[in-house]
């Protein structure tokens, strides 16, 4: 890959930084992708722009298969290829998109794993002693009460909950912002921890959640304080943030059977994103759609 084909990219990638406001760790993603391309260009001796064949990014899809990638990031590959070709299309840089027309293998998706709310409680029934007993229960309870994402916990700060009416303002995916209720055991552990805060919390620092240093406590920190939690609390399985998301989910979706509440809640762009995440079977979906959609009701007898 010469550097010329390297600066090809900056273009696009400022795009998806500044314009599409994707999060840092996307563009990272998009970036690998690109330059895995436009290697695998340099080693084939053919030109990564300039009227680009469908075949050649079919072959370069196939050689990347072959290698044994898993179907999920060859899609991903794709995806990065189509939206920079897109992009060079919209500069008048090239006249066709190569990667249109070109699928990649079927992702299988699995369903998520939840705990049950017998093993939520069993999780949470932290005894708290020390700063980091509360910090740690708060974590936990905003995590299931909320159904935030890792990164949008982490980067709370303190001024985050202090909205009138008791909501979290979020922001997402995309930079996209939305509001969140914070349920009264949560706001219970939160009130405990923001009154122990202060002992280990730098004077300056913002964020909510601190760590024994007093400065904003990490991702992957708090990655590892769920993993050590869920052991010392006897949990039988390993208990990531995401998998408190799935159960946030799939626990509102079971009492309320409002999907599109939970979407907006989980702030998912697209409601078929959520029948996934919570594993809504197609027969209640089905059930849903037969008492709501006016061409569906049956007539009264």
């Amino acid at each position: 890959m010469s550097d010329s084909d390297d600066h090809a990219i900056t273009p696009y990638l400022d795009y998806l930084r500044y314009e599409r406001r994707l999060s840092p760790r996307t563009c990272e993603s998009y970036q690998r992708d690109l330059k895995d391309y436009l290697n695998w260009c340099a080693q084939h001796k053919t030109d990564p722009w300039e009227k680009v064949p469908q075949a050649q990014v079919r072959q370069y899809m196939a050689n990347a298969h072959r290698s044994g990638i898993s179907a999920k990031s060859l899609q991903r590959r794709l995806s990065s290829l189509r939206g920079l070709f897109n992009y060079r299309l919209r500069e008048g840089l090239c006249k066709v998109n190569p990667a249109e027309g070109v699928r990649a293998p079927k992702v299988e998706r699995k369903l998520p794993v939840t705990l049950d709310v017998d093993q939520v409680g069993q999780l949470m029934a932290i005894p708290c002693k020390e700063p980091i007993d509360y910090r740690d229960k708060a974590i936990l309870e905003l995590f299931y009460s909320s159904g935030l994402r890792l990164s949008e916990l982490a980067a709370l700060n303190v001024v985050s909950l202090q909205s009138s009416d008791g909501m979290l303002d979020i922001v997402g995916k995309g930079q996209k912002s939305r509001r969140v209720p914070i349920g009264r055991l949560a706001r219970e552990a939160l009130d405990a921890w923001i009154g122990v805060r202060g002992q280990i919390a730098k004077a300056e620092e913002t964020a909510l959640f601190v760590s024994q240093r007093g400065t904003r406590l990490s991702v992957r920190a708090i990655e590892d304080r769920l993993r050590v939690r869920a052991i010392q609390q006897g949990m039988p399985q390993h208990v990531h943030p995401h998998m408190l998301r799935h159960s946030f989910a799939s626990h509102m979706l079971e009492s309320s059977s409002d999907l599109r509440a939970v979407q907006e809640l989980l702030g998912h762009a697209d409601i078929s994103t959520t029948q996934i995440y919570t594993h809504l079977d197609y027969q209640h979906l089905a059930q849903v759609y037969d008492k709501a959609h006016p061409r569906a009701r049956k007539k009264p007898d």
